[in-house]
């Protein structure tokens, strides 16, 4: 079972939620790329879940519980200590990052109040990619030269503008479906070409199709990292 709570109001502005899961049963579950970084307490040890450019298959036992601190995407800013574009694809234990393992909430949020805050302009550069099909035009319309906007993103979110634009399009995409709007709205929609490229996208993002994204999930199954 997962379930999702919010982080409350020291770190509303950019915790996404706190989130637990316990495995009724082995299996493998299937994480997918959402921008985001995770902190994350399970039966292999505390550490951290950088932002993933793919697919990452999770290897559960039954009986295994996690519980985690999923940050918003671009709101880690320096609270780990290293640049987040060093943690993407990476499932780094606490440890090699400085942190404790007994990390609180309260901790966090002294962490945060002392280390420096993320960029103000990545909720926007994360919309405007969404919304637009050009990397060009979006650092047009921020008053970004192309260089810079790479720059800004990559310290941001760990990723580059494009790759960027294909998290996010793809998360919008995955709601949507997952919402019950057929998928040819969805890629008109969610700015694709036309569905044939959203398939495409989906199955290099998460490495299944969209129909298997859409399957009711096992018990101990949830979407991160």
């Amino acid at each position: 079972m997962y379930v999702e709570r919010a982080p409350g109001v020291a770190l509303a502005a950019r915790v996404a939620c706190l989130w637990a899961q316990d495995s009724a049963e082995e299996g493998v579950q299937l994480v997918v790329p959402d921008a985001c970084v995770d902190l994350i307490w399970g039966p292999d040890g505390p550490h951290v879940a950088g932002p993933d450019t793919g697919p990452m298959p999770v290897r559960m036992r039954a009986g295994d519980a996690y519980q985690g601190i999923r940050f918003k995407p671009g709101a880690l800013g320096g609270a780990l200590g290293v640049p987040i574009e060093e943690l993407r694809d990476g499932r780094i234990p606490f440890e090699e990052l400085g942190l404790p393992a007994d990390l609180t909430l309260e901790d966090l949020t002294e962490r945060l109040r002392a280390t420096p805050p993320p960029d103000p302009a990545a909720p926007a550069i994360a919309v405007a990619l969404r919304e637009c099909s050009s990397v060009r035009q979006v650092a047009w319309d921020l008053g970004l030269s192309e260089r810079h906007l790479h720059r800004r993103a990559v310290a941001a979110f760990g990723y580059a503008p494009k790759m960027l634009q294909r998290i996010v399009r793809f998360q919008r995409a995955l709601r949507m479906a997952r919402s019950g709007v057929p998928l040819a709205r969805v890629a008109a929609e969610s700015g694709y070409t036309d569905q044939a490229h959203l398939a495409h996208d989906v199955k290099r993002l998460s490495g299944v199709s969209m129909g298997r994204l859409l399957a009711p999930p096992p018990a101990s199954s949830t979407d991160g990292g």
